[in-house]
C-alpha cells in the first residue's frame, strides 16, 4: 500500500498520520548564503540570530515584549506528509545532502555550526508509524558530527 494515499487508508489529508523531517545547521551568526552555495541546495527556510520572532496568531495573547532569535538556522525540509514509515522522509533528506559530507565537515569547523535531523511525526488515529533509524542515517549523521532528534505530537 502506498503511504502518501490517504484516500486508500480511509480518509483525507487531515485525519492521517503525518511525519516531516528536516536537516538544520545552527550556530551563532554565520552566512546563510555561503550554506547554501557551498551546499548547492536552497533552503526552505532560514532565519539570522536577533531577528525578530512572530508573535503567535492567537487574538488571547498580547506580547509584551520582542523577542528575538538567539541563533542562526539554515534548514532544508520536506514539509509534512502522510507517513508512516520515518524511513522514506529521512531517506529525501538523505538524498538531498548525499555527497555534501566534507563540505559540511568545513563548514561545521569554519562557523562552528551544529547539525540536526529532526522527525516530527503527528500521529492521526491512533496509526503510530515504524520508527527505527536505517544504518545509512545513522553513519551520516555520525560523519557530520550531528544529532537525531524527535519530535511526536498525539492528535487523535
Amino acid at each position: 500500500m502506498n503511504p502518501f494515499n490517504a484516500k486508500k487508508r480511509g480518509g483525507n489529508y487531515l485525519d492521517q498520520t503525518r511525519i516531516m523531517a528536516y536537516f538544520s545547521a545552527l550556530g551563532d551568526e554565520f552566512p546563510l548564503e555561503i550554506v547554501t552555495n557551498i551546499l548547492g541546495i536552497q533552503p526552505t527556510e532560514t532565519y539570522k540570530k536577533g531577528d525578530i520572532l512572530n508573535s503567535p496568531d492567537n487574538p488571547n495573547l498580547t506580547p509584551t515584549k520582542i523577542r528575538r532569535r538567539t541563533e542562526t538556522d539554515w534548514t532544508f525540509s520536506t514539509g509534512y506528509q502522510v507517513s508512516y514509515d520515518i524511513n522514506i522522509q529521512l531517506e529525501i533528506i538523505l538524498k538531498t545532502l548525499n555527497g555534501k559530507t566534507q563540505q559540511l565537515k568545513e563548514l561545521k569547523e569554519n562557523y562552528d555550526l551544529e547539525y540536526i535531523i529532526m522527525v516530527v511525526i503527528q500521529v492521526e488515529n491512533n496509526e503510530s508509524p515504524s520508527m527505527y533509524l536505517q544504518k545509512d542515517i545513522i553513519d551520516f549523521v555520525s560523519a557530520i558530527q550531528g544529532e537525531i532528534h524527535f519530535d511526536l505530537y498525539i492528535i487523535s
